[in-house]
């Protein structure tokens, strides 16, 4: 079917019909998706934009802990209360390995016992808006899909 004003090129008319596809058939980038520079990648690589934002969030209870700091410093023990089901293990990897991504700061407060305190960074208060849209993301996808 032809529309007025619709660009037909040779290689629109040699298909059977228009829900063909073509090997040699360009395809439109989502711009929001793929943006130019150095989110225009062909394979997942450590410099692209989402990868970097996926590692900031990556391992098991990662997420709650920034959750967890998103509205004030907390010591070690208090984390440990706000998440009890956490092993001192695994939480002591995931604030240390929040802290070799930047993403908070550790000090040590005066005094005895010694207390840690740990601060979210700039770039870890920045996750914030990720870490909505996921839930935001989560929500609807357990919704469509019924679970």
């Amino acid at each position: 079917m032809v529309v007025p004003g619709m660009r037909i090129d040779a290689h629109d008319v040699s298909q059977t019909g228009p829900d063909v596809a073509h090997q040699t058939e360009s395809h439109a980038w989502d711009a929001g998706l793929v943006p130019p520079g150095p989110g225009r990648t062909a394979r997942p690589e450590t410099g692209c934009p989402v990868e970097i934002a996926l590692a900031a969030v990556a391992g098991r209870w990662t997420t709650l802990v920034l959750r967890e700091l998103m509205h004030s410093p907390h010591s070690f023990g208090t984390l440990r209360e706000r998440l009890p089901e956490i092993s001192p293990k695994v939480l002591t990897d995931r604030l240390h390995a929040l802290r070799e991504r930047g993403l908070l700061t550790q000090e040590r407060l005066p005094g005895f016992p010694v207390r840690t305190r740990y601060t979210l960074t700039p770039a870890g208060r920045a996750l914030r808006p990720l870490l909505v849209e996921l839930h935001r993301t989560g929500e609807r996808l357990s919704y469509l899909s019924g679970t």
